[in-house]
């Protein structure tokens, strides 16, 4: 799969912004007539949490957490509940993003401005995230992720940012995993299947 307005190949790929395209026929997903077309432009973020997920591996029974309750945190949540997660927790700054990660399937949002121990009561009775996907790509917010992940525990890096400075004594004494995540490719199909529900 090809990805329009791409600028990770020289020369760049220019963007679909536009009225009409033309694309090659295996870029194209036949969507079901019922299904609108600000429902379908849904899949694209979708298929990015369903790679992350799969990165993860089983969520089943899992405490899971989403930092940022944007599109993909929030969509997240949702991947998280479609998955079987016992317990899926989503930070952000926002009462507004949170109560939307809440209806995503969400169950409990921390703002962490308001509410900055909300996380520190979550571990205090060594109550660890298995599996954290870190949808803000906010230095601190990794450092947060690092912190209350579970030893040997899995952090899914989603979202996208720059150099930072990362704590990788707290990664190598916890033992934890932490994977990137970028782009997606089979998963795509299944995104416009959930999306078409």
């Amino acid at each position: 799969m090809g990805f329009l307005g791409s600028a990770r190949t020289f020369p760049h790929v220019q963007g679909g912004f536009r009225d009409r395209i033309v694309v090659e026929q295996s870029q194209c997903i036949k969507i079901n007539a019922n299904v609108s077309l600000a429902e379908a432009v849904c899949a694209e973020p979708l298929v990015v949490c369903l790679h992350a997920a799969n990165q993860a591996g089983s969520l089943k029974g899992r405490r899971v957490q989403a930092t940022g309750a944007g599109p993909i945190g929030s969509l997240g949540a949702a991947i998280a509940a479609l998955n079987q997660a016992s317990d899926i927790v989503v930070t952000d700054l926002h009462d507004f993003t949170l109560s939307i990660a809440l209806k995503m399937g969400a169950t409990q949002g921390i703002n962490v401005v308001t509410n900055k121990l909300a996380l520190e009561d979550e571990i205090s009775n060594a109550d660890y995230f298995d599996f954290i996907f870190e949808c803000s790509g906010a230095e601190a917010a990794i450092h947060t992720a690092i912190r209350v992940v579970r030893p040997r525990g899995t952090i899914i890096q989603v979202g996208v940012t720059g150099n930072l400075s990362i704590p990788i004594n707290a990664l190598v004494g916890k033992e934890i995993n932490f994977r990137g995540t970028h782009r997606f490719h089979s998963e795509f199909q299944s995104a416009v299947d959930i999306d078409q529900y």
